[in-house]
């Protein structure tokens, strides 16, 4: 069966691609490999030329690139502060529909009152009044949001839910910063994907609606401990990030899959007891002495109803006909049990191991669109992911323009529905907006399988790398597949001055200019 070797190693010199020089293994420039970046760069001086020294000048080595990441991700964190403000400064304390208006609604100072932190409950031991009678969130998530009413000032209670919403947003900053710089460094020669992450809109628009960001920091760092091949600090890290939020123990799949392919199983049970190891470390203590407050993130997601942005909400509405929880909850499994066998398929069928990240994305979007409810952060979950996946800015940014065309297309129709005047978007203009949702996710979705399926079309793949982000799994060769990629692959070719059968899969050529894809 297919193994991977290189046709020829990286070229070094002053001709080295990419303005690699005197060795270092070359940086992708992807003002040199992609249109859309090309032409975007001409703002800033133009693209990247074969005459550029990296680390010369008066910066000299002091504005690397992911320096360069994380600035641009604080900078688009604090547009997306600024954004808020006509929410901070009064829109969440006035009226209903202000906040939508707006487009800056945001849960965190609302439930600052609403989930006891005003007076001074403990989340998970004190009962709250109302409807839910325990903070809904996961454990380590309930922690950040303690330790940041610790955090807040006393006076009025206006004062200090923007006192909690200005604390929060501080933390989620650095979160911001950390989710850029993990990306920026899992592809050790494509630093600049990262950039990809701190200017997509989606999240300077949603990174202070809800307390996402954290888990999907956590996530982003254990996939960067993955590609340095420490699967022991990925697990632990990726416990963390599904005890802040639930959607991170989707990756485990598609990790159990490649690690079978390439035989790899013991690095994945590493994995696995470290990420069982620190979940279990944030959540007994409170599962052991508040077990009715732990459940409650559980019992919430269970039998909540379908709700905004969901395939579910549009097709209830559409044949005015209620879905119940409990069956939009089994529609949405069978559906995540067949992507996930489709996954399955991909992974040990594709004529190349599928790269890690790729299947992360197709997983973690699965879920998503069948999902019962799509809250508008949700997009948080899927920007590493695509920007690993797929780094192609054209793809990229269609599908962040359907996630903004939504954004602000659910903020419109909640404005419609609790005005009276009626000002916004109707139902239909709302349904709009979700099938746009529906259908940019798809789109990548399928840019992602067919680079699966056909590696010589996967921007990453294109100098005949295997998976940068792939640890154990970068260029092992195959021990268990089905299917075609069981027999010789269309992109495999015998290895040249070899006395054996060993083939070479040929998908990229080192250096190569220009843009597939």
């Amino acid at each position: 069966m297919p193994s991977l070797k290189k046709t020829s190693g990286p070229q070094d010199g002053a001709a080295a691609p990419d303005g690699a020089r005197g060795g270092e293994p070359p940086v992708v420039a992807p003002t040199r490999r992609d249109e859309v970046a090309a032409a975007g760069s001409e703002l800033i001086g133009g693209r990247y030329g074969r005459r550029a020294l990296p680390g010369s000048g008066p910066a000299g080595g002091q504005l690397t690139p992911v320096r360069v990441i994380a600035l641009v991700a604080i900078g688009m964190f604090a547009l997306g502060m600024v954004q808020k403000l006509p929410c901070y400064n009064w829109a969440w304390f006035r009226g209903t529909t202000s906040q939508y208006t707006h487009a800056c609604y945001s849960d965190i100072p609302h439930l600052f009152a609403g989930r006891g932190f005003a007076e001074g409950l403990v989340p998970y031991f004190d009962r709250l009044p109302g409807d839910i009678p325990f903070l809904e969130y996961p454990v380590l998530t309930g922690l950040f949001m303690e330790v940041a009413s610790w955090l807040t000032p006393g006076g009025e209670l206006q004062a200090q839910e923007q006192a909690y919403w200005l604390i929060n947003a501080g933390l989620l900053m650095v979160c911001a910063a950390v989710l850029a710089v993990c990306v920026a460094r899992t592809h050790r020669r494509r630093p600049w994907d990262g950039l990809l992450v701190a200017l997509a809109p989606s999240v300077a628009l949603t990174a202070t609606i809800n307390w996402d960001l954290l888990a999907v920091a956590l996530t982003a760092a254990a996939l960067l401990m993955w590609s340095r091949s420490r699967p022991l600090a990925a697990g632990i890290l990726l416990g963390l990030a599904v005890a802040a939020k639930f959607y991170p123990v989707l990756l485990l799949w598609p990790l159990l899959l490649l690690c079978v392919r390439a035989g790899r199983l013991r690095a994945f049970g590493t994995a696995l007891l470290g990420a069982a190891g620190s979940w279990l470390v944030v959540n007994l203590p409170v599962l052991l002495l508040a077990p009715d407050g732990w459940k409650q993130f559980y019992l919430f997601s269970r039998d909540r109803n379908v709700d905004f942005g969901s395939v579910w909400l549009l097709v209830s509405q559409r044949s005015g006909q209620t879905i119940p929880p409990e069956r939009a909850n089994l529609y949405a499994l069978l559906l995540l049990i067949l992507a996930a066998g489709g996954l399955a398929w991909l992974a040990l069928a594709a004529p190349r191991r599928p790269r890690l990240v790729q299947l992360a994305f197709l997983m973690v979007a699965a879920f998503v669109l069948t999902n019962k409810v799509y809250s508008p952060q949700y997009v948080l979950w899927l920007v590493p992911l695509a920007a690993l996946a797929r780094p192609r800015w054209r793809d990229f940014l269609i599908w962040q323009s359907c996630e903004v065309l939504y954004y602000l297309g659910i903020w419109m129709y909640l404005a419609f529905t609790g005005s009276g005047s009626k000002q916004g978007l109707p139902l239909d203009g709302y349904h709009f907006a979700i099938v746009l949702h529906l259908l940019g996710t798809l789109y990548l979705c399928a840019m992602v399988v067919r680079d699966a399926l056909a590696p010589e079309k996967d921007p990453v793949r294109r100098d005949g790398s295997d998976d940068p982000s792939g640890g154990v799994l970068d260029g092992t060769s195959d021990v268990f597949v089905v299917g075609r990629a069981a027999h010789p692959a269309r992109h495999a070719a015998p290895a040249p001055d070899s006395g054996t059968q060993e083939l070479l899969v040929t998908w990229g050529t080192p250096g190569a200019e220009g843009s597939r894809g």
